[in-house]
């Protein structure tokens, strides 16, 4: 809406500016003020036009061509300062100068794209420098906010850079925290509990990122397009999102993956002391748990839930919902000498 404002606004004042001009040029006469109002008219037409089809452009590369531009033009204009130190006509150092500003503003544009790697210029909190030798940028998605582990892992100094939040991914917590729904409402306010935690971290630079992107819908390829935009890294713990921004080149932190990682090697024929806390979906089978969730199935223990019991390790199951462990209960006489040791 308030670029279809400005548009409107532009074109008026375009066709009032042409009015006047016409006037002045025609001695106030009528069909020159209307004439002047005309072309006005369209020339902002014609200058809408051009910048609607200017969407399709990047804001980085165009601004790697301005950047180009610039340093072309004063390129030239040195060059140019060289050459009237030697004697020639004036028509020919004018001829050379149109030339030099030609051709050093073009390879200036074209160099300056091609090199849009080694430098940034649409973040407004990098320095201008090489990406080798910048922080790091990663992007929180709202998945990763609402679970709440990022911000202890954050606290232990494991992931370092610039964390940005985007706008539209805080509109969308927003959204949550307030929906009717009871469950999609505290799962909305603890994430928004835990992003002004990681916001009041005295060594964590967070800042938020106000580019809305109203081109695209889908908060999703929001966030990878930002992440290609400014050479960022996602943090999420959301599957489809981490599968999204791999095809697409965008570098996935998941925070799932980290927990699977970090859990403890358990092999087959290593005993290990449990609490049974359930029974288990086949007959006379219990059920326990890690402390990081992991699943232990123990055979033949379901009557002794409730107790601490040492079961043996048989085999361990990789499954796509996480790690499974299946064990048999320790004799008597076994568990008594385990424990002694």
């Amino acid at each position: 809406m308030t670029i279809l404002f400005l548009r409107l606004f532009f074109t008026i004042l375009s066709g009032v500016t042409g009015y006047y001009l016409g006037a002045i040029l025609g001695d106030f006469t009528l069909p020159w003020r209307i004439g002047g109002m005309l072309v006005g008219l369209l020339a902002a037409g014609l200058i809408v036009v051009l910048e609607i089809g200017m969407k399709r452009f990047s804001t980085r590369n165009l601004s790697a061509a301005v950047f180009g531009l610039v340093f072309g033009f004063f390129m030239a204009w040195l060059l140019t300062s060289v050459l009237k130190l030697i004697p020639m006509s004036i028509e020919l150092y004018a001829t050379l100068q149109i030339a030099m500003i030609l051709i050093f503003c073009y390879l200036g544009m074209i160099i300056a794209i091609r090199g849009k790697d080694e430098f940034n210029l649409i973040i407004p909190y990098v320095r201008f420098m090489r990406q080798d030798k910048r922080d790091d940028i990663l992007i929180l998605d709202t998945s990763v906010i609402i679970d709440g582990r990022i911000a202890d892992i954050f606290q232990t100094r494991f992931i370092d850079g610039r964390i940005v939040i985007p706008r539209f991914v805080l509109r969308e917590l927003q959204q949550i925290a307030d929906s009717q729904d009871a469950l999609k409402r505290n799962r909305g306010r603890r994430g928004l509990d835990v992003l002004n935690k990681i916001q009041k971290s005295s060594n964590l630079d967070v800042r938020i990122h106000e580019e809305d992107l109203p081109d695209v819908r889908d908060v999703d390829a929001k966030l990878v397009k930002l992440a290609k935009m400014l050479g960022a890294k996602v943090i999420t713990n959301d599957f489809n999102l981490n599968k999204i921004a791999e095809l697409q080149g965008v570098i996935v932190l998941n925070i799932n993956e980290l927990a699977g990682a970090l859990r403890p090697v358990v092999l087959p024929g290593e005993p290990m002391d449990i609490r049974i806390t359930k029974e288990g979906k086949e007959h006379n089978q219990g059920v326990a748990y890690l402390d990081d969730g992991t699943m232990i199935v123990v055979d033949n223990a379901r009557h002794l839930i409730g107790q601490e019991v040492t079961v043996t390790v048989t085999s361990v199951l990789q499954t796509s919902a996480g790690r499974m462990i299946f064990a048999r209960l320790e004799d008597h006489g076994k568990h008594q000498s385990w424990k002694g040791r």
